[in-house]
């Protein structure tokens, strides 16, 4: 299963949770992509990235996309001409959730060709052109945009290899080399992707991940950071499954109380204690967290 789906899946479990509020969370991503099926960033400019978490916080909840519509806007970017690595796979992720049988004939190669504009030496992916080696979420971006267009990464064993380099004295993973500290998000990706590949990996990381678990409930994006936050959270619970590694009882009423301190009557969450604003990425993150903690 692809990543894409993968996700959905755990998403469509959210209701559970969210019981009679879901109706409101679905009032809010209908209202994230509008009549015209595109999504907005924080400063209300259309933008793919957020158009990503709008069209699949709309499908996890069955709020009917206006397809017709995202795809006129889609096609405006044409083979992702001038895009960035995270940009581009937001492009490619956009036609697959409206439905790749409207993508323009050819488009599918020519968006994976400008991707591997971002491969480096190493076998991995980064946007940054400073780096010269690949960064988890580099190579998470990539395997999501390759596995949206139906196709498998170039030398995918590279990609593991890659993030080998990545790996910190904590047991975990960092976004780059040299780190003497892993960081969640980092790790997740790195566990979601090596799961996605098939490939082994040590389930000594579950233990690192469960200590990053706040007092109070949620995850911390960095051992020792002052506050958990929704993505760190969702992130975690999600590797979490990858290993197959269930959370305890109390864990999971703490996260849930967590989760109730970003609920908004609107139908959205903040995506932490600090975050006054409310945007379609952190409501979807909330869905994806609250599925994990209906299994």
């Amino acid at each position: 299963m692809s990543l894409r789906r993968q996700l959905l899946q755990v998403a469509r479990l959210a209701p559970r949770r969210l019981g009679d509020s879901t109706d409101l969370v679905r009032g809010f991503f209908r209202r994230c992509l509008g009549d015209d099926g595109i999504g907005r960033d924080r400063s209300g400019k259309p933008d793919l990235y957020y158009t990503i978490f709008a069209l699949a916080g709309a499908q996890a909840l069955d709020v009917e996309v206006p397809r017709d519509a995202t795809g006129t806007w889609l096609r405006g970017f044409g083979d992702g001409a001038g895009l960035d690595l995270v940009h581009l796979g937001a492009l490619a992720r956009c036609w697959s959730a409206i439905g790749a049988e409207r993508m323009p004939g050819g488009l599918a190669d020519a968006l994976l060709a400008r991707l591997e504009a971002y491969r480096k030496p190493d076998g991995g992916y980064e946007g940054d052109a400073r780096l010269s080696h690949g960064t988890a979420y580099g190579a998470f971006v990539a395997l999501g945009a390759y596995q949206d267009l139906e196709k498998t990464p170039p030398r995918a064993i590279e990609l593991v290899r890659g993030l080998k380099r990545l790996e910190t004295p904590d047991g975990a993973w960092a976004n780059a080399a040299g780190l003497p500290v892993g960081s969640l998000n980092a790790t997740a990706g790195a566990v979601t992707l090596i799961h996605q590949l098939g490939f082994p990996i040590n389930q000594a990381v579950g233990d690192w991940l469960l200590r990053c678990e706040h007092p109070t409930g949620g995850f911390l994006a960095v051992p020792g950071a002052p506050i958990p936050d929704l993505l760190s959270t969702a992130t975690a619970l999600h590797a979490l499954a990858c290993l197959e590694r269930r959370i305890s009882s109390d864990v999971h009423e703490r996260c849930l109380d967590f989760m109730d301190t970003l609920w908004s009557a609107e139908g959205g969450f903040h995506g932490h204690w600090a975050d006054d604003h409310l945007d379609a990425e952190y409501t979807f993150y909330g869905l994806l967290a609250l599925g994990h903690l209906a299994l």
